[in-house]
């Protein structure tokens, strides 16, 4: 009797390695499947902008250049806090000087990673944006909106046509890097559960025009993260609490699935023995003499 849906992935005819810097960017999935990468000791920088959601901010943080002028800074101040709006809340800071300060350093760190990097995994969250209408004028869509008064924004949903536009010089400028995307399984279920789904299919939609106009030119994938959450574990005891984010186990399922699809067998077993010694050393007795 089949009792699930398994979703077929061919195994790429490109692998990623310990020999690869990999930056990973985009919403909280990349963080997990970055740390996932971390803890096996591959090189690995994850989201140097901070977590970022919608296509569009994603490819505002890669075309941020240094030097950058003051004018050029998306810096608003809102309840004794100078906030970026184009990276995520942990760049906040106490005085401009500060915030300032921690986004340059995000950009020098955004720019080197991606001039090293052999591959670049971008994951999408969403296609709903705000744009800011009041603060700082011309800003346009943000990263972040830093629980800033909602009158200050216009929501709206990214078109596929506007995500394609976005990318596909982002994709021309390196196309000696291997680019692998995917969409996030994680819900957004404060746009509306139908808005969500809108959202994910407009994403889905984007990503393979995306690959399928770049295909003879540049090296590109779609891993289906999405897909897999959505078919393969559809029960809820797959997520977390919240019933949004998917659990741990989850997480390793789909991280499994990653690896069987990207990686030789060579490098998922130098994966286990460099887990196993990460697990060691992070291991914390439950009684210390």
């Amino acid at each position: 009797m089949k009792l699930q849906t398994i979703v077929d992935i061919k195994p790429s005819e490109w692998k990623i390695g310990y020999e690869d810097k990999i930056l990973m960017l985009g919403s909280c999935f990349s963080d997990e499947i970055g740390r996932q990468m971390a803890e096996r000791k591959m090189q690995v920088t994850c989201n140097p902008f901070g977590t970022l959601y919608n296509p569009l901010s994603i490819a505002q943080a890669i075309n941020y250049k240094l030097p950058i002028t003051n004018h050029q800074l998306p810096l608003v101040e809102h309840d004794g806090l100078w906030h970026s709006m184009a990276h995520h809340g942990s760049f906040s800071r106490a005085t401009k000087e500060e915030a300032e300060k921690a986004v340059a350093e995000s950009i020098e760190t955004m720019q080197r990673a991606l001039e090293e990097a052999t591959v670049v995994i971008v994951t999408f969250g969403t296609a709903w944006v705000y744009e800011m209408v009041s603060g700082v004028s011309g800003l346009g869509v943000v990263g972040n909106c830093h629980k800033m008064p909602e009158k200050w924004f216009r929501r709206r949903r990214l078109t596929v046509e506007e995500i394609v536009e976005a990318w596909q010089p982002i994709l021309a400028q390196y196309a000696d890097k291997k680019w692998l995307f995917t969409v996030s399984p994680i819900r957004h279920v404060r746009d509306g559960l139908h808005e969500n789904q809108v959202s994910k299919a407009t994403l889905l939609m984007a990503v393979e025009r995306l690959v399928e106009s770049q295909k003879s030119k540049v090296e590109s994938s779609y891993f289906p993260s999405y897909e897999i959450m959505l078919d393969e574990l559809r029960d809820y005891r797959f997520y977390a609490d919240d019933l949004v984010h998917p659990s741990s186990m989850a997480v390793e399922y789909i991280w499994e699935r990653f690896c069987e699809t990207f990686c030789t067998s060579q490098t998922i077993n130098a994966m286990h023995l460099a887990h196993k010694e990460w697990k060691f050393a992070h291991h914390r007795p439950l009684h210390e003499a």
